[in-house]
């Protein structure tokens, strides 16, 4: 299945943003995963650690929430396409790792990386934008990239079992309206961002728009798990 181009974030999830939960799937420099020619399975990704902390703890695998701090060049030229730090008032982006939330170059290069470490990793065509490119994102056909990475944070990610049990306060294997409102009321109260009134009906809207596949008005333990965990 092709992934989500990137695209201008919403409200809702500029006021969302950082909530640990993180049920709208945020798209960043998230392109379609595909195999360009039969040369592509030869190809991989090249790491280079600049940084490796003393503590090494916990390090990054699939469904981890992570944030981290990039910019993004062209092989080509050295030029500059992407940094993170000019977006979002120059927050860290947080995303999911392992899912499609970001090309696949990138959910292989930060893979196994710990709070504190700092990369320089070259991503081919094939892991990128393929032979399409990306003209919004002055990415030309072909292009070989290379990011410098610097990642803050490993978080246990929000599709977890533990996350959709915490939610779902009943135990009907399902999570209500009710359920996800009073989870967001208190991720809202838990890290004190001031937020306009209506970011709470925004974003619960948001959430069924984008999760409630059957529109039964309930998000079930399957439209909750986008991505298959590897535990399960």
């Amino acid at each position: 299945a092709a992934g989500t181009m990137p695209r201008r974030r919403s409200p809702a999830s500029d006021m969302g943003r950082g909530l640990p939960l993180l049920l709208l799937p945020l798209a960043l420099l998230a392109a379609p995963a595909r195999a360009e020619g039969g040369t592509a399975a030869a190809e991989e990704v090249q790491i280079e650690v600049l940084h490796l902390p003393e503590a090494c703890s916990p390090k990054s695998k699939k469904g981890d929430l992570l944030n981290a701090h990039y910019d993004g060049f062209l092989a080509s030229d050295g030029s500059k396409f992407y940094c993170s730090r000019t977006q979002n008032e120059g927050h860290p982006k947080w995303f999911v790792l392992g899912v499609g939330q970001v090309i696949k170059g990138l959910d292989i290069a930060m893979m196994n990386m710990c709070p504190g470490e700092k990369r320089k990793v070259t991503i081919p065509p094939s892991l990128a934008y393929g032979q399409q490119g990306y003209a919004q994102g002055k990415i030309p056909p072909n292009a070989t990239l290379i990011f410098e990475i610097e990642l803050y944070a490993v978080n246990k990610g929000p599709r977890s079992v533990e996350a959709f049990n915490q939610i779902d306060k009943d135990g009907d294997k399902k999570l209500s309206e009710l359920e996800i409102s009073q989870y967001l009321k208190e991720e809202f109260a838990r890290d004190g961002k001031k937020r306009h009134p209506s970011a709470h009906d925004e974003i619960l809207a948001d959430i069924f728009k984008k999760n409630d596949h059957d529109g039964d008005g309930f998000i079930s333990a399957k439209e909750y798990n986008v991505y298959q965990h590897d535990e399960l």
